[in-house]
């Protein structure tokens, strides 16, 4: 009781997720037979976990692209594609941040890079601000998604699963979901009256923005092809995504001069302290909570509502929605997962397919208030008040919902591409 009451004060305070996670348990453990000694070596296990290097890899590769103007490459060509469609610079706006997503691994990370250049250009085309703002935060949310994903990593490393696998069942559900994202673009600038570039297709000029961005564009068919090819695992693959993106920024584009190199080195290694911390401490938590029989007592109850899986990932997705408009994408996936995942496997849900039902529902954590990371990355772009990209990013919420809901109902959209490799 005392555990649970200290956990909540700390919740509701704010503090900090790492002191969220520990303290409590350090009060239980201080006041039990078992030695401190035995938090040291928690705290050592938690961040003695190989797959978590790529994670600072994949953000530092993010952030190289973004600073050397390789986002430039991708926008060109999407705009060579879609600019004449009903709301064609929003469509690439969301098909940028698809492409941009296979590279970094990050929700907010997106938003900032594609935002930066296309909130100012959308406005230029005559796209309102919030909706531009809501159209950039939106597709944003494809950053955890589409693999590279690190909240994946993270899931794969607490629930013992295979990270490949998960990028791999990741990629139809992202897909699919950017295909929504579209369809709710298109049809909302038609009903708008948001034109698109009047200039009709030029396959000249399409070729010629691929040719140019070739090296840019090859970015992400390196990492991934080298994954799902069997040439390199996914810690492997951040590393090289790391290499090759310098050598784009340096040697091809050669627009990247050391300082903005080191601020991508510092804006890497920031995310990376800060995940060490929480992941020793969130191992700590895993192991209290196992020891005391909190999944199983958790389990039990939410096995009285019901015991069909399909219900029950529908009444977990409910929770973590509303979990996710108060706590951050991986404190939900740190805190929940030791909970929740026993009675996962129980019920005989596949724990692949849990963890991009995970991350689908975290998506939705990225766009609503108050925590809303992607609403604030995108209206201090469009320069905005929150609540007013809050208001115009309601039907890309209510989409993403949708396509949650379909990937509940079927659970083979995720898994197909394993049972394939299999």
């Amino acid at each position: 009781m005392v555990f649970v009451l200290i956990f909540l004060a700390c919740l509701f305070l704010g503090v900090p997720i790492f002191a969220t996670l520990g303290v409590p348990v350090l009060v239980e453990l201080v006041m039990s037979p078992i030695p401190l000694a035995s938090l040291a070596h928690s705290l050592f296990d938690g961040v003695d976990k190989f797959p978590l290097l790529a994670i600072p890899c994949f953000v530092l590769t993010g952030a190289i692209m973004a600073r050397a103007g390789i986002t430039d490459d991708i926008v060109n060509v999407m705009r060579a594609v879609v600019g004449r469609a009903w709301g064609g610079l929003a469509i690439v706006t969301i098909l940028s941040c698809m492409f941009f997503a296979a590279i970094s691994g990050s929700g907010p990370g997106t938003v900032a890079a594609i935002g930066t250049l296309l909130i100012p250009a959308m406005q230029r085309d005559g796209y309102p601000r919030d909706f531009a703002a809501a159209v950039t935060s939106s597709g944003g949310t494809l950053g955890i998604l589409l693999p590279p994903s690190n909240p994946m990593i993270v899931y794969g490393v607490l629930a013992s699963v295979s990270i490949g696998d998960l990028f791999l069942a990741g990629l139809v559900p992202g897909i699919l979901m950017g295909a929504l994202l579209i369809g709710t673009t298109y049809l909302l600038s038609r009903r708008k009256g948001y034109r698109g570039n009047p200039v009709p297709f030029d396959a000249r000029t399409f070729l010629r923005s691929v040719w140019v961005g070739k090296f840019s564009l090859a970015t992400p068919f390196v990492v991934l092809g080298g994954i799902y090819g069997g040439i390199f695992t996914p810690v492997e693959a951040s590393v090289v995504a790391v290499v090759y993106a310098t050598l784009v920024a340096f040697a091809v584009k050669r627009n990247m001069g050391l300082s903005d190199f080191w601020l991508a080195l510092s804006e890497a290694s920031t995310v990376c302290g800060g995940l060490v911390v929480i992941m020793g401490t969130a191992v700590f938590f895993g192991e209290f909570l196992a020891l005391n029989q909190i999944p199983q007592k958790v389990a039990t109850t939410l096995m009285t509502v019901t015991s069909d899986p399909t219900l029950m990932l529908l009444l977990i997705s409910a929770i973590l929605i509303v979990l996710g408009m108060f706590m951050e994408t991986l404190s939900t996936i740190i805190i929940l997962t030791p909970i929740l995942l026993p009675l996962v496997r129980q019920l005989g849900i596949d724990p692949i397919h849990f963890g991009i039902i995970l991350v689908v529902t975290s998506e939705i954590g990225f766009l609503t208030p108050p925590l809303g990371v992607n609403l604030f990355v995108a209206s201090n772009i469009a320069q905005l008040r929150i609540e007013d990209v809050a208001r115009r990013v309601l039907p890309f919420i209510a989409t993403i919902i949708v396509g949650l809901l379909v990937l509940i109902w079927f659970p083979q959209i995720s898994l197909v591409l394993l049972e394939l490799k299999r």
